[in-house]
This record gives C-alpha cells, sequence and structure tokens, in this order.
C-alpha cells in the first residue's frame, strides 16, 4: 500500500507521532490517501462522499492511534520491521471500510451515477482524446453503474479483491468476515456484475 518514495516505515512515522510529533501523521496521510480514496470512491459511489470518509477514517486513525496493535489485523508484513507497512495499511482500511459502512447506511442510495466516480474504478484516467479513450471511458462507466447495483457485501468485497488486490486474509482482517464467505461473496459479485454488464451490452 506505501508509494514508493515512502521510505520511512510506518511503524517509525507512528512511534513519533505517539512521542509528541503530531506533524508526522501528515506522512501517513499522504502515503495512504490516493488508495483509500480509490478504494470508499468505489464503496459509495460519490467523489466527495468518498472524501468526506477518508477525512473521517484518518481523523479517527489518528485519535486512536495508541491502540494500534499489529498483531489484532493478522496481516503479515512482507519484510522490513514488524508492525510495519502492511499491518498499518490494513487496520487503516478497517476503519475506512467501517466508515464507508455507516456512511452507506444514512444514504437514501448507496452509490450515484456521475462520470468522476466511473473515472476512478481503474485508478483515475485522462479525458477521453480518442476513439478508443472513449469506448475505454465508457466501459468503466458502465463499470461504475454495474457496481452501484451490487449489495453492499458483494460490492465491498469485489472492490478490495479487484480493485485493492487485497489477498483473502487481508480482507477477513479488514472486514471481520471469513474468508470462506468472502470467496462466496466476490463469486456471486462476479457473476452478477457479468450478467448485469451483458444485459447493458445487449439493451
Amino acid at each position: 500500500m506505501p508509494t514508493p518514495q515512502a521510505t520511512t516505515a510506518d511503524a517509525t512515522i507512528i512511534r513519533r507521532v505517539l512521542a509528541g510529533d503530531v506533524n508526522a501523521f501528515a506522512l501517513i496521510v499522504d502515503r495512504y490517501h490516493a488508495r483509500c480514496l480509490r478504494v470508499a470512491t468505489h464503496l459509495l459511489g460519490d467523489s466527495d462522499d468518498a472524501e468526506d470518509a477518508v477525512q473521517d477514517a484518518f481523523v479517527r486513525a489518528y485519535r486512536h492511534l495508541g491502540s494500534y496493535r499489529p498483531r489484532d489485523v493478522g496481516v503479515d508484513n512482507a519484510g522490513g520491521e514488524s508492525g510495519g507497512d502492511g499491518a498499518f495499511g490494513a487496520w487503516l482500511l478497517r476503519i475506512l471500510v467501517n466508515q464507508c459502512r455507516t456512511r452507506s447506511a444514512r444514504m437514501s442510495r448507496y452509490a450515484r451515477f456521475d462520470a468522476e466516480p466511473s473515472e476512478q474504478i481503474e485508478g483515475g484516467a485522462a479525458e477521453p482524446t480518442a476513439a478508443t479513450d472513449h469506448e475505454a471511458a465508457e466501459r468503466r462507466t458502465d463499470l461504475a453503474q454495474a457496481l452501484a447495483l451490487l449489495s453492499p457485501e458483494h460490492r465491498e468485497a469485489v472492490v478490495l479483491r479487484f480493485a485493492d488486490e487485497l489477498s483473502y486474509d487481508e480482507m477477513a482482517s479488514i472486514t471481520g468476515v471469513g474468508v470462506s464467505a468472502l470467496k462466496m461473496r466476490v463469486q456471486r459479485a462476479c457473476t452478477r456484475l457479468r450478467a448485469l454488464l451483458a444485459e447493458h451490452l445487449h439493451a
């Protein structure tokens, strides 16, 4: 999850924040903001709602940073020091997913269709300048609309699995749902997405 230029381990930054260097938390925000925003946009379907959810998640993470325990996340840290970037990223995503769940429960519709979120389905794209770019933009719009028609549970599972490229173990630690149930959700979500996209193609 960290960006390539992020050379300071999360655990080091966290220790600085807890020691009183509150400005160091900006490094965490810079490191994780883009990915958190992408996930939240996929889940909520609206860029403004997503940004609000991300900001709320960072505020909550800051307030509860002292309670962060890598062993509670259940994600192995590939390389680096114990309790490193993989574990903290999963902990932050858990907070973000919970924020998105809370927001979605308050929305009259779980997602709204507009151009901006659809452009972020695959990490963002420039405005189409040729026929092939236009077709790609249309496919992203179709996918965004199909995602919005999934149940919240299925949408959450497929976004974490494919958009955020998490393993099922990582997904389980973030969502609190068992691996077997998550696999079933992803399978059903993919089946539903294929059907929705096929309906649109032949409409």
